[in-house]
């Protein structure tokens, strides 16, 4: 029997984020790779949730173009099909107005899909439309709550203060995090142990943080993922992408399973109080062997791991 997406959350948490349909790919494609998620999550009992991400590409003035539909409706699907917990993420820099994001929530609760996460704008340059995350966290959680669900946000370790946007975060309601993407442990590190020192000393509970990891297959994937924000160092990269390009899938299982064995250490020996678990993401629909090799890998230690 699956857990809670409460529950989970507490005792490390193992998630999966696909990739959506896109607004572009056929009907006939999109029930392919259902099909194909589906298949692949039936074989792994301990994904403890699904984690749909909304796929939007931002010009130069920061409009968007969604190339993912309505991820609600993709979520609805996958979770009918899977009996597991499903989350959709939102960016509501995008939405026009504080209403909308509100409405937003108010329409995906009643589609049954009751836990979210709030993105912000990709720019701190850029004047989004939309509010900021923390006001939206404010406006959505009580909706989402109403309706038994859970809020989450995105956290990026490099980013300075990050522990301090957590926080404001957490007392907005947020009872999760995702983070972006990690080929190290250091700065993961040093986010937690400052977010825990923040969170005991405002006396409240810590939200958890999942650690986001995904495979790379080659330079073109490299590539895309600093794109997307994440850092790679050179010595992760070249552990990674040097040797075999078939057998770079398996590197990556074997690097993120490192880092993530890291940071776990670097929780019990701190005595971090920071709930952490693992999402592994399928950056394109061509990398779901990949990251179903790393999610499975992911599924048989996880539980071995000490939870504190």
């Amino acid at each position: 029997m699956s857990r809670s997406l409460s529950e989970s959350l507490r005792d490390r948490p193992l998630l999966f984020e696909p990739v959506p349909p896109s607004s572009r790919t056929s009907a006939t494609r999109s029930k392919a790779h259902l099909e194909e998620l589906v298949k692949l999550i039936e074989t792994i009992p301990r994904v403890d949730a699904i984690d749909v991400p909304e796929l939007v590409d931002e010009n130069h003035d920061g409009k968007p173009f969604y190339r993912s539909s309505d991820v609600r409706v993709f979520g609805r699907t996958l979770a009918d099909r899977i009996g597991r917990e499903v989350i959709v993420n939102k960016i509501v820099a995008y939405l026009p107005s504080l209403e909308a994001v509100s409405q937003w929530a108010r329409e995906t609760v009643e589609r049954g899909v009751r836990h979210v996460v709030l993105v912000g704008g990709s720019s701190r340059y850029i004047p989004y439309p939309g509010p900021p995350v923390i006001e939206a966290n404010r406006h959505c959680q009580p909706i989402v709550q109403h309706a038994g669900g859970l809020l989450g946000n995105i956290s990026i370790p490099q980013r300075t203060g990050e522990a301090h946007r957590m926080l404001a975060k957490t007392r907005a309601g947020a009872s999760f995090f995702t983070t972006q993407i990690l080929f190290d442990s250091e700065g993961a590190l040093r986010m937690l142990r400052e977010y825990d020192t923040l969170c005991r000393g405002a006396g409240i509970r810590p939200a958890s943080v999942l650690l986001s990891v995904a495979p790379l297959v080659d330079e073109g994937d490299a590539e895309f993922v600093r794109w997307l924000g994440a850092d790679i160092p050179e010595s992760a990269e070249r552990s990674i992408l040097n040797g075999e390009e078939k057998e770079s899938a398996a590197r990556s299982v074997v690097h993120a399973l490192r880092v993530f064995g890291e940071v776990r250490a670097g929780v019990a020996e701190g005595h971090i109080g920071v709930p952490v678990g693992v999402n592994v993401e399928e950056i394109t629909q061509r990398h779901l062997a990949p990251a179903a090799e790393m999610l499975s890998a992911f599924a048989k230690v996880i539980d071995d791991i000490p939870a504190h």
